[in-house]
């Protein structure tokens, strides 16, 4: 029974560390000379701020996704915004009105590019 106590543990431990991303809980877990945790905590620190400025930089809010598609068809009243998915792209749906007619635009949150773009004039 205490093996299977152990062994239990060690798994707990382990999904912990690979949750947490490992360097912190080894870095807690494991005596380490003051120049390796030190080593070891500048690296945690640096692709800690690597992944935030990417993640930052990388994806555009619903006010930017809706900015661009009032640049696409100008002069329209945005009426919904919607998160989808659409070409494999996760998108901001940008619908839009225009006289009699309405517009979805769909921007690529990643990029900010148009991935798609329909008209349906409604008669």
């Amino acid at each position: 029974m205490r093996q299977t106590t152990k062994i239990a543990l060690a798994a707990a431990v382990t999904v912990t560390a690979l949750a947490a991303g490992g360097t912190a809980v080894a870095a807690a877990s494991a005596p380490l000379s003051s120049a390796a945790s030190a080593s070891l905590s500048q690296a945690s620190v640096s692709r800690a701020s690597v992944s935030t400025a990417s993640a930052s930089t990388a994806a555009i809010s619903w006010r930017q996704a809706v900015a661009i598609a009032k640049k696409r068809v100008p002069g329209a009243r945005v009426t919904e915004v919607e998160r989808e998915w659409e070409h494999g792209y996760r998108t901001w749906k940008v619908e839009l009105h225009k006289g009699h007619t309405e517009y979805d635009v769909y921007v690529a949150i990643a990029t900010g590019r148009i991935i798609k773009f329909r008209v349906d004039h409604d008669d």
